[in-house]
């Protein structure tokens, strides 16, 4: 086998204990009749269990190098497909269309720490129909992830998750399982994604509109931090008769509510400009 190197650009740690990816493809939920997208199959070990337990697997892989060595690495492996490219610019419906025969979808993944949020949120907020999406992440990242409303580790991005799926911290896997060694713990979680949303917003953007308000200033009370986000649209004394009237103190702060309270708010947020 050529001798790989390395690449920074693209937050490339690769798993060196074969433990670990047995662990996680036994509690990502997959099944036999169950496919699988892996993002970033690196020299395969997560993508050889992943292999033994689903039907098939479509590993996404953006290092071109590595193209050259996972079939070496895959061998045997015949219900697998590699494709080179990069999963931020993959049209996952068309993917899912082409490879999948109407079968559940299950996502695995090994991301890099620089793009975990933006890989995450685009396969949450794409709502593609997947059944479950298990990925290891940076420790802290998956404790955010987890993390419930009036906990310190709460914030926007938690709340957004929320409406798509409840998620789960499998366990935590040491820095140094990996080559590189990261400067840090990572853990794997697992969103199971909900068929149906818990909450139905009268509008949808309003909802993430009022989420994103309510975190920009974190030690702003929610009636100031909506007051800045629609003030141009809604006077301060009405957004403060809207907060009381679904149940809330005028100083309730935002990391105070879930997913629930934002959508009551969200839809009197909406009659109310509409």
């Amino acid at each position: 086998m050529t001798e790989f190197k390395k690449k920074k650009q693209y937050g490339q740690n690769f798993l060196t204990s074969s433990a670990i990816p047995k662990r996680i493809a036994a509690e990502s939920g997959i099944t036999s009749e169950d496919c699988v997208i892996e993002i970033g199959p690196g020299f395969g070990i997560l993508t050889r269990e992943l292999s033994a337990i689903a039907h098939k697997v479509v590993a996404i892989e953006i290092d071109t190098e590595l193209m050259d060595i996972l079939p070496e690495k895959l061998s045997g492996c015949e219900n697998v497909k590699v494709i080179n490219a990069d999963i931020l610019k993959t049209d996952v419906n068309e993917l899912i269309k082409n490879e999948f025969e109407g079968r559940n979808v299950c996502v695995c993944a090994n991301l890099p720490y620089y793009i975990t949020t933006d890989i995450v949120m685009k396969l949450l907020e794409g709502e593609y129909g997947f059944k479950t999406i298990t990925v290891m992440v940076q420790k802290e990242v998956a404790e955010r992830f987890c993390s419930k409303a009036g906990t310190a580790g709460y914030g926007a991005i938690t709340a957004s998750i929320s409406y798509y799926a409840s998620v789960k911290r499998l366990f935590t896997v040491k820095a140094g399982s990996f080559d590189p060694k990261p400067n840090v713990d990572s853990a794997v979680i697992r969103f199971d994604v909900y068929e149906k949303p818990p909450v139905a917003p009268a509008n949808k953007d309003i909802l993430f509109s009022v989420i994103k308000a309510a975190f920009l200033q974190r030690r702003k009370t929610l009636l100031n931090s909506l007051n800045s986000f629609f003030g141009s649209s809604l006077s301060k004394e009405l957004l403060s008769s809207i907060i009381i009237g679904c149940g809330y103190s005028e100083t309730v702060r935002g990391e105070e509510l879930d997913i629930k309270g934002f959508c009551k708010i969200a839809d009197e947020i909406y009659k109310a400009i509409n």
